[in-house]
Parts: structure tokens; sequence; C-alpha cells
């Protein structure tokens, strides 16, 4: 089994294909989705065979390594060695492995296989039926992928005077991850026996997921699902290296193929969608036209109609003028009535805002009261959640959950204060530090939680007022790395709400008042 500095290395076998000499092609890229140029050369078949140098990137400087490329008879034998190799991790958390890629003059790169990674350096043995390509290794997530991204680390040289232009595309930063979404979400329970190839296969899951393969290429997608079920059961059933590796590749090929079929199927959708709003917007450009061109000549008969009338509106004019006297007296009685309606409406408004603030503020004095009455028997503070006082475990037995006369004597006059407030919410929330299994801390907190619960409502406290559960070690308040951390998150916690003591105030938020009885 690989180590997990290995595994996060991301080292994989890749396949490639080599072949012999003739001119060398440069391939141009940028950054994100761009090109990028390298060298490309043609080798012959049966030509013999010829090395070709490698050279590291600004991405990965001190990287090295050389190539035998020979001529077969119907194929391009590559056989690959890299020195200086550093972690794929180094440029993020989505890459796990580096891949050796070949490069057509057209663009066409092809995955020759995965660089197998010990100690920093890399082999791969391939073969294309390419005669003409140029060289380079990228880091990926999963030995599988299809397109190289844009993390270029080694390129290859050639010969002086022998290089082809060459241009291909590269994968954008992102394309196979999701920035809210962490690779050790997909590939939990990782640990130094894991295979890398297991690894890879749980990654190209997750990224054919998130690009949407449950939607554009569902069956594709649970066949490598199915896929890697099978992976994982041979890995805990303990099978061969070779099995597991096998199955795991199975998988990451898998879904590498629904990746690829999600985003072209992705795309028709998105063109078919653009294309259905083009025509959406020329036909409602020609609508629009249609009813221009109504408008204009109903405009034009409307004109002769009001010229034929003009005699008649002449006469009726002193009409006319009368009753827009009339209409403007009726309109300035109106705004007259309207502004003293808005007036009246604004003297509501103002007498119900000062209500609710005297309201609020009532409620503001009860809640600081309230603190103060708490404070005096147990720790307590003003949040968005409420009062919460907190009792130590000190207030326990250690390890159990029986309340030692102390707690209940200040359990009794918590319930006393309550009870002097009519309406309010308790919850009772038990907390442990991270001693012991997780399952005995969620116990130990429950049952503290609910043996307070149970005293408040033997002293009188509404059981329907009162609920209690336990939260075990999942939100320390302090680290658990040391005896005084551990003494703070070993707590119970009692959360006093509801609307007669109301939210609390911006300069209460978060106080903190120690008790003096608090030990």
């Amino acid at each position: 089994m690989k180590h997990l500095a290995i595994v996060l290395l991301l080292c994989a076998a890749a396949a490639l294909s080599l072949a012999q000499t003739q001119p060398a092609a440069s391939v141009s890229a940028k950054t994100d989705n761009a090109s990028r140029t390298t060298k490309a050369m043609h080798y012959r078949l049966q030509g013999g065979g010829v090395k070709i140098d490698f050279q590291g990137t600004e991405l990965m400087s001190s990287a090295s390594g050389e190539a035998k490329v020979e001529g077969k008879k119907t194929n391009i034998e590559i056989e690959a060695k890299f020195q200086g190799l550093e972690e794929a991790t180094k440029f993020g958390l989505e890459s796990l492995t580096y891949v050796l890629w070949a490069v057509s003059p057209q663009g066409r790169a092809v995955n020759l296989g995965e660089v197998m990674l010990e100690h920093g350096n890399g082999r791969v043995k391939a073969f294309t039926d390419l005669q003409t390509f140029g060289m380079i290794v990228t880091a990926e997530p999963y030995f599988a992928v299809t397109q190289p991204g844009n993390t270029v680390v080694l390129e290859n040289l050639a010969p002086e005077g022998e290089a082809i232009e060459a241009k291909y595309e590269l994968v954008g930063r992102g394309t196979y991850s999701s920035t809210n979404t962490h690779i050790q979400d997909a590939i939990f329970g990782i640990d130094s026996r894991i295979p890398l190839e297991l690894i890879e296969a749980r990654n190209a899951l997750r990224i054919a997921h998130i690009a949407a393969g449950d939607k554009y290429a569902s069956s594709i997608l649970a066949r490598a699902d199915q896929q890697l079920i099978q992976a994982d059961d041979a890995y805990r059933q303990h099978q061969s290296r070779p099995a597991i590796e096998a199955a795991a590749k199975e998988a990451a090929e898998t879904a590498e193929e629904a990746r690829v079929m999600a985003v072209k199927q992705k795309a028709e959708e998105e063109a078919r969608a653009e294309a259905a709003a083009r025509e959406a917007k020329a036909r409602a450009d020609a609508e629009a036209e249609a009813k221009r061109r109504a408008e204009a000549e109903a405009a034009r008969v409307q004109a002769e109609a009001a010229k034929a009338e003009a005699e008649r509106m002449q006469q009726e004019a002193q009409k006319a003028a009368q009753e827009a006297a009339r209409q403007k007296e009726e309109a300035e009685k109106a705004t007259a009535e309207a502004l003293a309606q808005r007036q009246a409406l604004a003297a509501e408004a103002e007498t119900a805002r000062q209500a609710a603030a005297e309201s609020e503020k009532e409620k503001q004095e009860l809640r600081s009261r309230l603190l103060q009455q708490l404070n005096s028997i147990l720790a307590t503070r003003d949040t968005a959640r409420g009062l919460i006082a907190n009792m130590s475990d000190v207030l326990f037995k250690s390890g159990s959950y029986e309340l030692f006369p102390g707690a209940r004597e200040r359990l009794a006059k918590i319930s006393g204060v309550v009870l002097a407030y009519p309406g309010l919410h308790l919850e009772v929330e038990g907390h442990t530090d991270s001693i012991g299994s997780e399952e005995y801390n969620q116990s130990l907190s429950e049952r503290r939680a609910q043996a307070v619960r149970d005293y408040l409502v033997q002293q009188g406290t509404a059981a329907g007022a009162i609920v209690a559960r336990g939260l075990g070690m999942s939100e320390p308040v302090a680290t658990n790395d040391t005896t005084e951390g551990r003494q703070q998150n070993r707590r119970v916690e009692l959360i006093l709400s509801g609307d007669a003591i109301g939210d609390a105030s911006q300069e209460n938020k978060a106080q903190i008042v120690p008790s003096k009885l608090q030990r």
C-alpha cells in the first residue's frame, strides 16, 4: 500500500506512444481555458530510437526528464523517466496525479498514461498511433482525464530547426473541482493503506457528479458508481493489489466517460436553449414591427378623423375649458384630502412605533433583570439565541450524570427565577470534551442534560416549557488539547428565551458575567 503522502503526491501509471525524429512542434497556452505552445517532432515507424529531453515549466522549474521514443512496426513506443517532481497536491487538492500527454500539431491531446511516482522520480511507458506530436506532463485529479488541465509542469525539448508549431487547448482551473466541495469529503475514510488508484476513482466519481452526470449521463454514472462500490469491496475484502487497482481504474474511466458525456449534453442543451431564445426574440421583433406598423396606420386614421372634427371641437372649446376648470378644482380638493389622510396615517404609524419601542424597552429591561438574577447563580451570557447559563462539569460526579448537592441548590434557584417570568422557554444542552469515544460522550451529554431537566421539572418548571438534548463533543468552546480547555468543554448550558424578554440588545450580545458561586 502507498503511504498517504504518496497518495496525495498524485502519481499514477500511464500509457504513452513514441516514435522517431523529424520536425518538432511548439504548442502555446495561457493560464485558464487557453492555448499553449510546445515542441512537436515527427517520428518514423521502424525508424529507430531517439532520446528527447524534458524541462520543467515555471510551475516546477526543478523537474526534468528524458524519454526514449522508438518507431515500431505499427506504432510508436515511448519510455519516459522524470526527476524532481514534487507532490501534485501543491497545485490544489483537486490534483492527485501526473499524466503524460501527446499533442498533435492540430492541437489534439492524447492521454498517454499516468506517471508512476516514487520519491520524486516518475516513470511511464506507452504506445501511440500518432507520428508527429509533442509531449507534456500535467497535474490532474485522476489518470483517466481526456483533456489536459492548465497545470503544465514539464515539456519536451526538440533539436534546433526541427520544431513544428502546435497549439492545444487547456482545461481551466476549476473544471475538475468545486470550490465548495473539498476532496476529503469525496474520499473520506482515507488512510495510509488505501491505494492511490482507489483515491483517484473516488475523486473521478466526485467530479462526474459535480459535472451534472446524474442528469446528463445517469446510466453511465450509475455504472461507474457500481464499479466504485466493487472496487471498495475488493479493498475491504483484502483482495490482491492488482485486482483492486484494476477495479478502481475501470470505475475512474467510466466516471470520466460520464463526465465527458454530461459536459457534451449540457453544452448541447444550452445551445438549444440559446437557439430557442434567438428564435423567440426574432418572433418578438417581428410581432413588434407588425404592431408598430398597425399603430402607425391607426394614428394616420385618427389624425384624419381629428382634422374632420376640428370645427366641432372648436365649437365645444368653451365647454371643455369650463369642464377642465371644474376637474382642476376637484383634483385640488382630492389632493388636499389625500395629504390630510397621509398625515393622519403618519401620526398613527408614529404612535404605533413609539408603542413598539416602549414594549421593546420593557422587554430589554426585563431581560437585563433576568440576566443579573441568573448571573448571581451561574455564569450567564446574553446571545441571539437567548440567555445562556453555563454549568461546568464540577457540578456532576466525574464521568457521571448525578448532580452534586451544590448543583441541585443552584438549579433550585434557577427554577425559582424562571417561575417568576411566565412564558419563558428553556433548552438544556449537554456538552463533553473529546476524551473517550463519540458514543460514550454523546450518551453522557444526553444523560446530564436530562438530569438537569428532570430536576428543574421537580422544582416546579413546566415540563412543556423545557427540552433537553445532548451534543456530545461536537461543539467545543475551547481547545481539547489542554486540561483547562477540556474542563471548559465539559458543561451543561441552559438557554432561556421567549417573547417576554425579546431579542438580545446589541450592547448585551455575547456579554459574559462570571458567577460568584461558580467554582
